[in-house]
């Protein structure tokens, strides 16, 4: 069954879509060209599109080497990178705003980037400085990202340093640029890999569908890309965080709204840390052509105290502590159940990726370090809706199968 999510800033009173991804990755991932082929096939849809130029090939251009800086030069040039690349996407992002067409902003790389060239301490530094945090930086600032793995993770036959003016990395450095560039990105809700695992144009075609599937726009066998997501159940207690790779650990809550009809759900997400949130609000569809389409709206805060009021009396909130992470070219969600919360959700560990990978090929791949039970994709006692329900489920007129998710 295909899952589609809708994830632009619209609205109920309009179909105007502006949507913003980033196209991030190591070198020779293939960024020029699927940013290329990404606004061809949007342009041909009717979009309009606007490209933000990479902020670091221009000033590098201009005669700066990255190598000859020391590391305090390094880190006031990559905080000034940072405010320039803003104030250029910032730009864009107004174009967009009052374009009166669908646009979609493709960004080669943004904010986070900067953090991979940086010591993490010099870059902490870097946010205060400057008043800023990640939940604005990296989640709230971007609808999606895309990590085009770098070719000299996986297709080491095909890098090459030779059609790129300020490119001069080995094999090696490469890989490791690669590495931190996906890492720098673990946490937003809403991050793609796309790697190695086929030959380049089909590489490019998962990407281009990866946006596709986001934004809930059919491409039929165009792309073909057989996205889906995946969920399996976690056996506790968890291992030390030593034994995680880089992660990001967040606080997540959802409360479920009151609808019209039994066929559609909607629920409000408050997602964040330290003091500082992203909230969205979700509409669940019923199935349709084999799709089951979540339309999803960044709102704020005003917007979800006031919505808060709708909170369907027969769903209980849901907290989790969410833990995301990169391992093995897979970009997974860790959802930990918190208290309080009914007593069929007390110590509850639930795995979630999206993948196009075979089930095997997905087994592979999955963190050995974990102690997975069981693949619980698509089982509606695992659903969050059922979860949820304040009453127990053998006397509630609620449990939902139809479109559990």
């Amino acid at each position: 069954m295909a899952h589609s999510t809708m994830n632009g800033h619209n609205t109920a009173a309009t179909t105007r879509r502006v949507y913003k991804v980033v196209l991030t990755g190591g070198p020779c991932g293939g960024k020029t060209t699927g940013q290329s082929r990404l606004c061809t096939f949007f342009e041909n849809m009717g979009w309009k599109v606007y490209r933000v130029p990479e902020t670091a090939t221009v000033l590098l251009s201009g005669g700066i080497k990255f190598g000859d800086l020391s590391e305090d030069d390094a880190v006031i040039f990559q905080e000034n990178l940072l405010k320039s690349m803003m104030q250029i996407e910032n730009t864009f992002f107004s174009l967009a705003e009052t374009c009166s067409k669908n646009c979609l902003v493709i960004c080669d790389r943004g904010t986070m980037d900067a953090s991979a060239f940086i010591p993490e301490e010099r870059w902490e530094e870097i946010m205060r400085r400057n008043g800023w945090n990640p939940v604005d930086l990296r989640d709230t600032r971007y609808n999606q990202i895309i990590h085009m793995v770098s070719a000299a993770n996986g297709a080491e036959a095909f890098y090459s340093t030779e059609d790129h003016a300020t490119r001069s990395e080995n094999l090696s450095l490469a890989r490791h640029l690669d590495n931190r560039a996906a890492e720098a990105w673990v946490g937003h809700p809403y991050f793609d890999v796309i790697d190695n695992s086929t030959e380049f144009d089909s590489k490019i075609r998962r990407m281009i569908s990866a946006v596709c599937q986001k934004l809930g726009i059919d491409t039929g066998d165009r792309l073909s890309s057989n996205a889906r997501k995946v969920k399996f159940l976690v056996k506790g207690p968890l291992p030390q965080d030593s034994v995680f790779p880089n992660f990001q650990d967040f606080n997540v809550e959802h409360i479920y709204l009151r609808t019209n009809s039994r066929k559609m759900q909607a629920r409000l997400r408050k997602r964040g840390k330290n003091g500082h949130h992203s909230y969205t609000h979700t509409i669940r569809k019923p199935e349709q052509l084999g799709q089951i389409v979540e339309v999803k709206t960044p709102i704020s805060q005003r917007d979800w105290t006031n919505m808060s009021a709708q909170m369907d009396e027969h769903h209980l909130k849901i907290y989790k502590k969410r833990r995301c992470f990169l391992h093995n070219n897979q970009y997974f969600q860790l959802d930990i159940y918190q208290e309080p919360c009914h007593k069929r959700c007390e110590g509850l560990i639930l795995l979630e990726t999206y993948t196009t990978l075979s089930s095997e090929e997905l087994q592979r791949r999955l963190p050995s370090f974990l102690k997975i039970e069981s693949d619980v994709t698509g089982r509606p006692d695992y659903s969050m809706f059922n979860l949820s329900l304040r009453d127990e489920w053998g006397v509630t007129n609620k449990f939902c199968v139809n479109i559990a998710g």
